[in-house]
């Protein structure tokens, strides 16, 4: 008796697989994959997302530093008559408000401010000026954000002159 053509041709099943029956399981793997890839990404963007904040927050601290000390130099030259109350911040009133002002805006913020008497010995040759006292300016403000564990600090320094008599 002769077998059936079409028993003939059939292929024979593989080792490990059951006949006729395809592979199970791969799109579960891929999509594992996938997932945890994506994992990564979320993790990678929250750590830029924590590094952008901490640049704004420093750029913000920076920024809050630096007007405060050009507020106080603008109070020195607008009020130049008093110039050296400012050098003992905690004895005048001005300058007791304004380190109040640091101390509430900045994290653990302290200033100091510093000022020396100078003789300005140039002539000035338009006016021909004889030489009159200046003073040297020095304003430091310091502050430590939360967190770290080193403090930062901005210093200006400026010449403030009395309007020299002629």
């Amino acid at each position: 008796m002769a077998l059936p053509a079409a028993r003939l041709h059939r292929p024979r099943p593989r080792p490990g697989r059951c006949a006729g029956r395809p592979a199970r399981g791969f799109a579960l793997i891929e999509a594992l994959i996938a997932l945890l890839i994506f994992s990564l990404a979320v993790l990678g963007l929250v750590g830029l997302q924590a590094a952008m904040t901490r640049a704004s927050t420093g750029a913000k601290y920076r920024a809050e530093a630096t007007y405060l000390a050009t507020d106080l130099i603008g109070r020195m030259w607008s009020n130049r008559a008093m110039l050296k109350d400012f050098s003992d911040c905690q004895a005048s009133s001005a300058c007791k408000a304004w380190l109040s002002r640091v101390e509430e805006t900045l994290p653990a913020g302290t200033a100091t401010v510093s000022v020396v008497d100078r003789i300005d010995t140039a002539l000035d040759d338009a006016t021909r000026v004889a030489p009159y006292s200046v003073s040297e300016v020095t304003v430091r403000v310091r502050w430590q954000p939360p967190g770290e564990s080193a403090a930062h600090e901005f210093s200006t320094t400026t010449v403030i002159s009395a309007n020299p008599t002629s």
